[in-house]
This record gives C-alpha cells, structure tokens and sequence, in this order.
C-alpha cells in the first residue's frame, strides 16, 4: 500500500459536533488511548507510547500504549480463556450482542467518523459512509450467527450417514490498515464472533483511534471480557508483534489486509504450524472503456474511482485502457 497522503479538511463541516470534546476536539466518550485487554484498559508494562498524528496538519492527536510482545501474549492469553466460554454461547445470544454493538455504531456514527477523519484524514462524508458501511457488517453478522449450519453426506454403506458439524477454530488475530480502520475490523470481528471465535485485533500504527472506539462501544454492547482484544502498538514494535500474532499456538486462524510484501512474511509465519489464514493483499485495477460506452458516464466513473479516499484504495486504477470490439 502507498503512504497515507495528507488531506485539507478546511471545507469540510461534520453533520453535528459530539457534546462532549478532549483536549484534541475528539469525542470524549470514545477516545481510547490504552490497550483493551481482557476487559480492561491497559498501559503497556513500559509505560511506552507513541503518537497519533492529524495528517491533514501534522498535530499531535493523543500518545497511545505502544504494546509489545508481552501484552500481545496478555492479549491472547485472555482470548483463549475466554474463548472456552464464548465458544459456547448459543448462537442466538451472539446474534443479539452483535446487533446491539451494530445498534451502538449508528447511534454514536458522527463521532465515530469524526476519530476517522481525524486519524485517517478522508472528508467527513466519506467517513460517515465508512462507518455506516463498517456498522452493516456486525448487522449482518449478527444474522450469520443464526444460520451456521451442519450437513448430513451419503456415504456408500446404506445403512451409514456422515454428518459434517461447523465448530469454531479459536482465537484469530485480526491485522489491519490504516485506509479503512473501521470497517477492515468489523468485517473480520463480525465473522469471527458470530461463528464463535475470539479476536485479538492489531490496528494500523497510523488508525489505532477506531479500533478503541470500536472496544468502547464492545463494553456498552456487553461483549463479553476476553472476546475482542485491541493491541496498538508502534512501527518499531509492529514485526515482534505480527510474529507473535501469526506463531502463538493459541491462533487457529490469521486475517491480514494489507501490502503483499508483509502478507509473504505473514504466511511464513503461519507456514510452520500450517494456521488458516486469509489475506487480502495489494494491487492495482484497470480501468477499460469499450467504444460502444457513454464517455460521459466513464468519465464520472473514473474521476469517481480515481480519487476515492483520496486514491488509496486498491481498487484505485492505475490504468486507462480504451478497446475497439472489431
């Protein structure tokens, strides 16, 4: 992925200002500077942190706890405990806890969007499309969480059935960028709660702000200690972190999104105790343009695409191709 590109934000007005603000203009009620872990809100064991910046000016945001290895393993001690409890919560009861942590974003979704702006730097509305498009996630999520189902296979002996039973793997950690810092979480918790598992969810270095939003509004729904784990940490101590992330014995399965070059160091990782993984790694689209197309309509288009969220989307094209059908 290329490098987050400052943006000028003096135009942009929100749709309506939080009651209540911190020192940066944040919303107060889901600015998080700490680790959530287990529950709790934790400073790292060096009391190490490093700062969140404003790219639109270079402002300093908030220091947040720059966790390493030891509150990483913390982190995932505590999903694995609660995993053997979580695990067994029927699934409609995930379904509910899932649609009230959907109910929260909506209400909460200017402040939301505000951190995002803040963090990430994209214009207001396309943060407040970010959340709401993050937010449908965990509401359709929650109605996932009803329907996993078991099959039953014939086998040749007639008088034997074989019966296939969908079981959670564990606990998966969750990487993500700093492009889409709400909705790359959700999409991945929300899958990864309904089916039963618990997460340990390391944030983008640059949009740790989200993802500790995201854990306030995982207490108000009563998700449950243990089951949505958030370990921010700098670009130094990322590498340790992501090894850990992807080598623990206690990870049945790693989501990364993300540039192709980490994603290789990830699966490397991963290779040696053959962990599930899914990665959603870097790339570049084409744009083409057939001669029987409205040049008007191709041409919003790809004004459209070429500059949405500021052009750092992978779906960005990077190429114009016009063809003649002979």
């Amino acid at each position: 992925m290329s490098a987050r590109l400052p943006l000028s934000r003096i135009l942009l007005l929100p749709c309506r200002m939080a009651s209540t603000s911190g020192a940066s203009g944040l919303p107060a009620s889901l600015l998080r500077s700490a680790a959530y872990i287990g529950g709790s809100w934790l400073r790292s064991s060096d009391s190490a942190s490093f700062p969140v910046l404003d790219p639109a000016t270079g402002a300093e945001l908030v220091q947040v706890s720059d966790c390493g290895p030891r509150e990483c393993r913390e982190a995932l001690k505590a999903a694995s405990e609660a995993f053997l409890t979580w695990r067994e919560v029927p699934a409609k009861e995930r379904s509910i806890l899932l649609r009230k942590w959907y109910e929260l974003m909506i209400q909460n979704k200017d402040d939301l969007a505000r951190i995002i702006t803040a963090e990430n730097g994209k214009p207001m509305k396309e943060a407040l499309g970010e959340i709401m498009y993050a937010a449908g996630f965990f509401e359709w999520f929650s109605e996932e969480a009803r329907r996993i189902y078991g099959d039953v296979i014939s086998v040749p002996l007639k008088d034997r059935r074989a019966l296939t039973l969908k079981q959670p793997i564990g606990v998966a950690t969750i990487i993500t960028p700093w492009n889409f810092p709400s909705a790359m979480i959700t999409r991945k918790v929300g899958a990864a709660l309904a089916a039963g598992c618990t997460v340990v969810v390391k944030p983008a270095e640059d949009t740790p702000l989200s993802a500790l939003a995201l854990a306030e509004l995982a207490q108000q729904a009563g998700i449950p200690s243990g089951v949505y784990n958030v370990v921010p940490c700098s670009r130094e101590k990322a590498p340790a972190v992501g090894e850990i992330l992807c080598t623990d014995p206690s990870v049945g399965k790693i989501s990364f999104t993300g540039s192709t070059a980490t994603g290789k160091i990830l699966l490397r990782y991963a290779a040696d105790s053959v962990k599930r993984v899914s990665m959603e790694l870097g790339g570049h689209a084409p744009f083409i343009v057939f001669d029987s197309a409205n040049v008007d309509q191709a041409a919003a288009g790809a004004l459209a695409s070429k500059f949405r969220n500021s052009g750092q989307v992978r779906l960005v094209f990077v190429l114009i191709l016009e063809l003649q059908i002979c």
